[in-house]
């Protein structure tokens, strides 16, 4: 083979090789390329399916608060009360969050609370509370969808019921007084002792509300007999802490409106001693049952409202022959008619009375010389209930 031959030979055997080494290829560098292909595509559609980003920044949800939660209400004036005389706790609160004092004329039932037309709602712990929580007879069966608001947490409790006479029977019948007590107290302690027995003899007494019901009652009212604003607990019952008391006097004085002049300027000056005396309360507890005979031995007390545990202690006294036992013959007469219990017991129709301490401030300023003797409730049972959902 000549020399032009081989060169021939050798170029077209260059040749070949080139065409097999790109014919072959790297097949990593196949793979590499399919998969960064994949990538990219897959990248692109998770790209396309990704929101736009917004140039608005995204406002966090308001904390609920209680305070937001008072000017709601109070701005729609959906806030709600009896104006009994726990009016001036629902004004307190008002004001401490800046809002007008006033409230919407609550009826007796929740049916306001119940159809939206009341978003705040008054309600005692032992009673409407329990009746808006509660499935059974009269309940409404909101369960734990509903919160409430303390006055007792937010500083602007008052103290409620108490047991009072006037200055004149206290002087006249000073033994009768602590016999009274005495054995009231007695029945109070039994009673919260024993709450679930108080309630079937509440109800055997002629109760207002259903047996479940008054069960329910008679526990919640276990709590505000024995436990003061602080949460502390209480045993000496009957007790008048004094500064729950001037606290209790204090935003009456702020709350209170009376048209008489001169009405407005007696409540102004009043002081603790003007409206209770503690002494016949604490020689009675001293006594240990072991008192003088009482001066008038039939004796009558009238309740704020109709028989239910909120006055178990009196019930069960009498039903347990305390009253009895310290020499009484005692007639309790159910509240809620057309004589209230400070002008029952100012006029002379009945011995004692059940008030809230406030309705005895205003009572006192009126001209009733009406002295409370001991004090059954250490804590406000008020609250404003109200829907988790709104």
């Amino acid at each position: 083979m000549n020399r032009k031959s081989r060169f021939l030979l050798l170029v077209m055997v260059c040749v070949m090789v080139m065409m097999a080494f790109a014919a072959c290829g790297s097949p990593a560098k196949e793979e590499a390329s399919e998969v960064s292909a994949e990538a990219t595509e897959v990248t692109a559609e998770e790209s396309a399916e990704m929101p736009e980003e917004s140039s608005e920044t995204t406002e966090e949800p308001t904390e609920v608060t209680t305070e937001s939660i008072v000017v709601a209400a109070a701005s729609e004036g959906k806030v709600g009360n009896w104006g009994l005389g726990n009016e001036y706790e629902v004004q307190a609160l008002l004001t401490k969050y800046g809002q007008d004092t006033t409230y919407l004329s609550q009826a007796f039932d929740m049916d306001g609370f119940d159809d939206g037309s009341i978003t705040l709602a008054s309600a005692m712990t032992y009673n409407e509370l329990g009746l808006v929580k509660n499935d059974y007879e009269g309940g409404y069966g909101y369960g734990d969808s509903v919160d409430y608001i303390d006055m007792n947490d937010e500083g602007v409790a008052m103290l409620e019921d108490n047991l009072f006479c006037t200055k004149e029977f206290a002087e006249a019948n000073p033994n009768t007084v602590k016999a009274f007590i005495y054995a009231s107290m007695k029945g109070w302690e039994y009673a919260c002792a024993n709450p679930e027995e108080a309630a079937e003899i509440v109800y055997k007494y002629g109760s207002s509300v259903s047996s479940e019901h008054q069960a329910y009652m008679a526990a919640e009212v276990k709590k505000l007999v024995e436990t003061d604003m602080a949460g502390n607990a209480v045993s000496d019952y009957g007790y008048m802490d004094e500064a729950a008391m001037q606290q209790t006097l204090d935003l009456a004085k702020e709350y209170i409106q009376l048209e008489d002049a001169a009405a407005a300027e007696t409540l102004s000056a009043l002081t603790l001693a003007d409206i209770s005396d503690g002494s016949y309360w604490a020689d009675a507890m001293a006594s240990e049952g072991t008192l003088e005979a009482p001066e008038k031995t039939d004796v009558s007390v009238q309740l704020k409202w109709l028989p239910q545990a909120q006055f178990m202690g009196y019930y069960v006294a009498l039903d347990k022959g305390y009253y009895e036992e310290a020499g009484l013959n005692v007639t309790i007469t159910p509240g809620g008619g057309d004589i209230s219990e400070t002008t029952a017991v100012y006029t002379g129709q009945v011995d004692f009375g059940v008030t809230w301490v406030s309705n005895l401030i205003a009572a006192n300023a009126g001209g009733m010389s009406l002295m409370e003797v001991a004090q059954v409730f250490q804590r406000s049972g008020l609250v404003l209930v109200y829907k988790l959902s709104e």
